[in-house]
């Protein structure tokens, strides 16, 4: 391989992965993804002890499978934006809160 091939293909692959990169930069959302699975386990961990009846732990369940759902809306453009981080925040801390509620059998539906 001549000098110029292979500065060539270094120039090409140099190019390839830095426009690939852009596209993955701001769709890492390692915060809510623990906190994700933070919540999953203290569902399971309720329902596990009997704090939490199945139908309890089936609605918080469902409540957690809504935001992962929202979190793949606000990927699919390859950004998560700084309203859609603080909404996906938002709505975990609702089902942080109704976690605790059902937990504690502390009734305000």
């Amino acid at each position: 391989m001549t000098n110029i091939s292979k500065f060539l293909l270094r120039g090409a692959l140099l190019a390839v992965f830095g426009l690939a990169q852009p596209c993955f930069a701001g769709i890492e959302t390692p915060h809510i993804d623990q906190r994700q699975e933070n919540q999953d386990r203290r569902i399971e961990q309720g329902e596990a002890s009997g704090a939490l009846t199945t139908r309890e732990a089936n609605h918080l369940e469902n409540q957690q499978m809504r935001i992962e759902r929202q979190e793949e809306v606000a990927k699919a453009d390859g950004v998560v934006t700084a309203g859609e981080r603080a909404r996906l925040t938002h709505q975990q801390n609702k089902a942080s809160h109704n976690i605790s509620r059902k937990k504690h059998n502390l009734k305000r539906d």
